[in-house]
C-alpha cells in the first residue's frame, strides 16, 4: 500500500466530517453513511457506492467500460431557513362557566367553603377574547376552567399589588437578554367613583387573562428562549426543553414574592450572569463610549515600517488594553511622541495586546488586530450578548462541573473539571462553506493512530469529478476502496455509476488526515476532535478552514485530559503504532457551541466576529418572533 504523499494530504485530509448533507436533499445520509474508519473493515465509512450500469457486468476485477458523461452529482450543505414563529391560536374563554357562588353552606355540618371576592366578575371571563401560543392557551384554560381557583391579578375589584410586581419584571426583560414588548400588558384605567361596574368588571378580567398570558409567555421563554433553534438553520440540533406551565399560576397566586419566582426562572450558570452583568454595564455606558478612536490603515503595518496611523493605534491600545498591559509598557506609552514609525518598543506593546486578545502575537497589525484596538460600538456589543443569552436557554441550565466547550467564533475549545478551565487552546472549525454545527453531545472514546474514512460529501463533492478523469486516483493517493466489504482497485469501480456500499479510508500515517488521534462524541453529523498534519493553520487568527471537524492545536494534552491520564501515557499509545480505541473513565458533555460573546475564566465578557453570520440569522428570527408576537396583542 502507497503512502499518502504531504502534498496529497493537503488537497485531500481537509477534514472529516459531513458538513455538507441536507436532511431534506435527495442524497440525505443517515449516521451509518458516515460512520468512521476504525479497527477493521467493519468500521470503514459507507459512502455512496457506484454500481455498473449493467448489473450483469462485474467491474470488481477489470477496468469498467467507459460511460456517457452525466451531471456529477452534489451532496449539499444545510440549509438556513426562513424563520417561522410559532403560532398563536384563541383562547378558549368559553370554558370558563359562570362560577357556582362558593361559601354557601349545605347543611349545618358542612365545612365552610373559602369565598371568592371576585366572583361577580368571573362570569366576564367568557367574554375574553385573547391569543397565545398553544402551551400558554392550555395552560390559561387550565387554571381558569376550574371554578374553584380564585383570580390571580385582581382583587376587590382591583389590580393587585401581586400583579404589579408581575408587571414591574416583565417590564425588565430586556435585563435577561429578552424584548419587554412580547409581555407588555396595559392595566385597565377608569374613575372608580363613575365607571359602569359591568365595563369594569369586562376590563379587569381581560386584564386577568392578558397578565396570565403573557406571565406564562415570560417564563417558558427565561427557561428555553424564544426560538426553536432548529427552525433557524440545518446546522441547528437541539431538543427544544420541555417547560411544565400548568402549576404557574398556582403557584404564582400562593406565592408571598412573585418577582422573587419570576426572576428565578433565568439560567443560574455562571456564564449567564456574567453575560447579564456585562449587559447591564454597557446600557449604563455612554453609547459613545469607546467609538471615538477610529483606524484607517490599508493592508498591514509590519515591524520596522511606518504609518501616519501609529499615533491613533497607540491611542487605543491605551483605551482598550487592560490595566496590566499599561502597567507594563508605561514607559513606552509615556514616552511617545506620536510619530509614524513603528519601532521595536512599539511592536513589544502591539505584540502583548494582541495575546491579550487571544490574537496571534506577532506583531504584524491587519485587519483582526485593528478590529480588537477600535473594538465595537454598545449596540453591536449588546446584540451579541442578547443572542449569546438566547443560545444559552438551549443548553442545560448548568453545564456540569466537568465538560468541554468549543466556541467557533473564538475558534477555541476549553476543558472544565471541578467547576473550572484546567486547558484551553487553538481549534480549527470548518469553513464557511462545510460549517461545523451547533449542538450537544457527550465525550466518549479516544482512537489512536486512527483510519480516517473519507464522508460521502467529500467523495461525491470532491473527489468524484477527480476519480471520473483519472480511476486510479485513490490508488495512487495510498486510499483503500471496498465495495460491498471486499477490497478493490479504484480503477475497477464505475465511477459514473450509481452510489450504494462504497467504503473509502485512508490508513493510519504521519500524513493522515486526522494525524495521531481522534476524539469521538458521536453524533449524527460525524463531527469530532482530532489531530492535523497541517500546522500551520493554528497560526491564523481566522481559523474557518476545515470540513467541518474540529481540529486540536495540542490534541495530546485533550486526549489526556478526557482520559484522565497524562500526557506521557498518550504518547505511548501513540508510539504503539496500532489502530485502538480507547473508553473515557467516565462520559461527560462536550459542548459544539457559537457565541459571539462570551466570558473568559476570569469572568471577561470576549466579543468575536460572526463567522458564519450565524448571529445576523438569530437576530431575523428573534424579529420575526417579536413582530409575530405583536400582531396577536
Amino acid at each position: 500500500m502507497k503512502l499518502v504523499t504531504k502534498a496529497a494530504a493537503s488537497v485531500l485530509a481537509l477534514s472529516c466530517c459531513i458538513s455538507a448533507v441536507g436532511a431534506t436533499s435527495a442524497n440525505a445520509m443517515t449516521l451509518m453513511d458516515f460512520i468512521r474508519g476504525g479497527q477493521g473493515r467493519q468500521q470503514s465509512t459507507q459512502v455512496s457506492a457506484p454500481v455498473p450500469a449493467n448489473p450483469a457486468q462485474d467491474t470488481l476485477g477489470s477496468s469498467p467500460a467507459p460511460q456517457a458523461k452525466g451531471p456529477l452529482p452534489k451532496v449539499d450543505a444545510p440549509q438556513y431557513y426562513t424563520y417561522k414563529p410559532e403560532a398563536m391560536r384563541l383562547v378558549a374563554s368559553n370554558r370558563f362557566a359562570d362560577p357556582v357562588v362558593t361559601g354557601a353552606v349545605a347543611d349545618a355540618s358542612a365545612t365552610p367553603v373559602a369565598v371568592d371576592s371576585n366572583a361577580s366578575q368571573r362570569h366576564h371571563l367568557t367574554e375574553v377574547r385573547l391569543m397565545a401560543t398553544n402551551d400558554v392557551a392550555k395552560a390559561v384554560e387550565s387554571y381558569y376552567a376550574d371554578q374553584s381557583k380564585p383570580l390571580v391579578w385582581v382583587a376587590d375589584s382591583a389590580i393587585s399589588d401581586k400583579a404589579k410586581a408581575a408587571m414591574a419584571v416583565l417590564a425588565d426583560a430586556a435585563s435577561v437578554g429578552l424584548d419587554p414588548a412580547d409581555y407588555a400588558v396595559t392595566p385597565p384605567s377608569f374613575d372608580q367613583a363613575s365607571v359602569d361596574p359591568e365595563m369594569r368588571d369586562r376590563a379587569l378580567m381581560q386584564f386577568e387573562l392578558a397578565l396570565s398570558s403573557k406571565v406564562l409567555m415570560f417564563v417558558q421563554d427565561t427557561v428555553r428562549g424564544r426560538l426553536d433553534p432548529n427552525k433557524i438553520s440545518g446546522y441547528h440540533d437541539f431538543k427544544r426543553k420541555d417547560v411544565n406551565l400548568m402549576p404557574v399560576l398556582g403557584l404564582l397566586r400562593a406565592s408571598p414574592d412573585v418577582a422573587a419566582y419570576l426572576n428565578s426562572r433565568s439560567p443560574s450558570n455562571q456564564q449567564f450572569m456574567e453575560l447579564k452583568a456585562e449587559l447591564a454595564k454597557l446600557k449604563g455606558a455612554s453609547s459613545a463610549e469607546g467609538n471615538s478612536i477610529s483606524i484607517s490603515l490599508t493592508g498591514t503595518l509590519k515591524p520596522g515600517g511606518s504609518s501616519p496611523e501609529m499615533a491613533n493605534i497607540v491611542k487605543a491600545i491605551q483605551h482598550r488594553g487592560s490595566d496590566a498591559l499599561k502597567t507594563a509598557h508605561a514607559e513606552t506609552l509615556a514616552s511617545y511622541q506620536g510619530t509614524p514609525d513603528y519601532t521595536p518598543d512599539l511592536v513589544s506593546l502591539v505584540e502583548d495586546f494582541q495575546k491579550e486578545k487571544g490574537l496571534t502575537s506577532d506583531g504584524v497589525i491587519g485587519q483582526s488586530s485593528v478590529r480588537a484596538m477600535v473594538g465595537e460600538n454598545n449596540d453591536v456589543k449588546i446584540q451579541k450578548l442578547v443572542i449569546a443569552m438566547e443560545q444559552l436557554r438551549w443548553l442545560p441550565d448548568e453545564l456540569g462541573p466537568r465538560y468541554v466547550l468549543i466556541n467557533q467564533p473564538a475558534f477555541m475549545v476549553y476543558y472544565h473539571n471541578n467547576n473550572q478551565e484546567q486547558l484551553s487552546m487553538r481549534v480549527v472549525v470548518g469553513s464557511k462553506a462545510h460549517q461545523t454545527f451547533f449542538f450537544q453531545n457527550q465525550v466518549q472514546t479516544v482512537e489512536f493512530n486512527p483510519f480516517w474514512g473519507v464522508p460521502q460529501s467529500i467523495i461525491i463533492n470532491e473527489m468524484l469529478p477527480k476519480l471520473r478523469s483519472d480511476p486510479n486516483y485513490l490508488d495512487r493517493m495510498g486510499y483503500q476502496v471496498e465495495v460491498g466489504g471486499r477490497a478493490v482497485a479504484s480503477s475497477s469501480v464505475d465511477w459514473y455509476g450509481s452510489t450504494k456500499s462504497v467504503s473509502v479510508r485512508q490508513p493510519p500515517s504521519s500524513d493522515n488526515a486526522l494525524g495521531e488521534l481522534k476524539i469521538l462524541f458521536p453524533n449524527s453529523h460525524a463531527i469530532y476532535m482530532h489531530d492535523t498534519p497541517q500546522k500551520s493553520f493554528f497560526k491564523k487568527d481566522m481559523r474557518a478552514l476545515s470540513h467541518g471537524c474540529v481540529r486540536l492545536a495540542d490534541p495530546r494534552a485533550m486526549a489526556a485530559a478526557v482520559l484522565n491520564t497524562t500526557v506521557d501515557d498518550v504518547a505511548k499509545q501513540i508510539a504503539g503504532g496500532q489502530n485502538k480505541a480507547v473508553a473515557v473513565p467516565q462520559k461527560f458533555p462536550i459542548y459544539i457551541a457559537y457565541f459571539t460573546a462570551w466570558p473568559n475564566k476570569n469572568g471577561v465578557v470576549q466579543y468575536f466576529n460572526d463567522v458564519y453570520d450565524r448571529d445576523a440569522a438569530t437576530q431575523k428570527a428573534l424579529d420575526a418572533t417579536s413582530k409575530s408576537r405583536m400582531a396577536q396583542i
